[in-house]
């Protein structure tokens, strides 16, 4: 017998916001392949992206800023399935989260720092409001 389990809206939310960091690498390796080669960029580079343009930089930090906040993002999303707490709040902490981080990176890739950090602080307080959905 199968057992199946529904693709909520947390969920879905997360599977989005996973397609977002799966994503988000491509435009600094096209940076990298125009600026170095197919060769060179896909072989393994020493150092870091210095020689690439400042938007290719941020790129790739936005990238990195993703793979660090996915982590706990899916795991409250998770728990709060697993555990029963979540709900609509959560659903909609979850879909905050993703276009948080959707804006984030557009605005980090675009060089604007004020509101990348507060995009980013969006983000994060929509972390804070599924672990307080968990919590209580």
């Amino acid at each position: 017998m199968e057992s199946e389990i529904a693709l909520t809206a947390d969920l879905r939310w997360l599977v989005y916001s996973t397609l977002l960091l799966l994503v988000l690498w491509i435009p600094y390796i096209v940076a990298a392949s125009q600026a170095r080669g197919l060769t060179r960029a896909m072989g393994y580079p020493t150092g870091n992206y210095a020689d690439l343009p400042d938007w290719a930089q941020r790129a790739q930090r936005a990238h990195m800023n993703m793979v660090e906040n996915l982590a706990p993002f899916a795991a409250l999303v998770i728990v709060a399935h697993l555990s029963g707490a979540a709900n609509a709040t959560t659903a909609a902490a979850a879909q905050v989260f993703f276009w948080a981080r959707l804006v984030h990176a557009g605005i980090l890739i675009a060089g604007i720092p004020w509101l990348r950090t507060i995009v980013w602080t969006i983000g994060w307080i929509a972390c804070l409001v599924i672990l307080y959905e968990i919590l209580v």
